[in-house]
């Protein structure tokens, strides 16, 4: 797999103009930065001010890769984004050999005499990886579980030795190249994820410090969902409530996330309804969206999560008419 295979993916909660095969972060006009997320990026930021690299774990949906770029903004480099894939060798990271060069030069100076020289030479091209060491780039590495150990193992050498180590046929007299002091990684993965997702070594698990993502604050979740759809504050409560209601309900990766907080306000300011049981649009968007994510909560074969959605939103809508919170602390799942 070539280099361009290596897709660079717009993040909603950043600005990424992008250069080649640089990342230009750049903070969004949406992106909520609340104290929760400061918490994260701080830590963040420690690690990595010394050093280390950063592997943000957590469900999808919690903003992993969003948090990544908003850590990575601040460090004020330039970003070099890798997709994990089970394709992967470490040519795909590091580069490979794609050509030759020949240089022929024929000399008939003397009409008689004819002399021809001719020089082959390998091409190399620098992958992604190999760039971000040589110029101090920083690396986001998005759902590197993804990639096959073996191929991650050159990472090995970057993190501790600071050395990236080169194939033979690279260049003359360069086996390997000094790791550029501003290089910095961060890792992103889900590791509740099953599918194409593959054991990482403990050798490279040692290497960076992992901080665990979970779903956001209840404030944090409301900011974020009003401001991507614009929904006022009161609605966008009603609907951020009836998801941390029913994520204590969900099954593993089949709670619903601030995605599916998103995707409901966004589609009701839209459709101009507002977050109410007596609302039919609203009804009919919840089911719509939250139709994957509890889909798996059955009784006797049967999913329990048309009546238990009803009976949340009333609920919920009922304490909001109220001027109620929500009754104790949500468990963080």
């Amino acid at each position: 797999m070539s280099s361009e295979n290596l897709r660079v993916a717009p993040i909603p909660m950043e600005k990424v103009p992008t250069d080649g095969d640089r990342v230009e972060p750049e903070p969004g006009d949406q992106f909520v930065n609340t104290p929760h997320v400061t918490d994260l990026t701080d830590r963040a930021l420690a690690y990595l001010a010394v050093g280390y690299s950063v592997h943000f774990a957590g469900a999808a949906g919690t903003g992993k890769t969003t948090l990544a770029f908003h850590v990575a903004a601040k460090l004020g480099q330039p970003v070099i984004l890798i997709h994990g894939d089970h394709e992967f060798g470490s040519s795909d990271l590091v580069g490979r050999d794609s050509g030759y060069r020949k240089y022929k030069l024929v000399d008939n100076y003397i009409r008689s005499v004819m002399k021809t020289e001719e020089e082959m030479s390998s091409l190399w091209v620098d992958n992604r990886l190999t760039t971000a060491c040589r110029n101090g780039y920083t690396l986001i590495y998005d759902e590197f579980t993804r990639t096959r150990a073996e191929a991650n193992n050159v990472l090995l050498s970057i993190l501790e030795e600071r050395i990236l180590n080169l194939p033979s046929l690279h260049r003359p007299r360069e086996a390997y190249i000094d790791v550029h002091p501003q290089f910095r990684a961060i890792f992103t993965s889900n590791p509740e994820e099953y599918a194409g997702v593959h054991k990482t070594q403990d050798a490279l698990m040692d290497r960076i410090i992992t901080i665990n993502v979970n779903h956001y604050d209840r404030e944090s979740e409301i900011e974020i969902t009003r401001a991507k759809s614009g929904l006022p504050q009161e609605d966008a409560e009603t609907i951020v409530d009836l998801i941390r209601e029913l994520r204590q309900i969900g099954v593993h990766n089949n709670r619903p996330t601030i995605r599916a907080c998103i995707a409901i306000a966004r589609v009701l300011a839209h459709l101009g309804g507002r977050a109410r049981e007596n609302d039919p649009v609203f009804m009919l968007i919840c089911r719509d969206v939250l139709t994957r994510d509890t889909a798996r909560v059955t009784k006797g074969g049967e999913s329990i999560m048309p009546q238990k959605l009803d009976e949340t939103v009333r609920q919920i809508c009922s304490r909001a008419r109220q001027g109620g919170k929500p009754r104790g602390k949500v468990k963080e799942i």
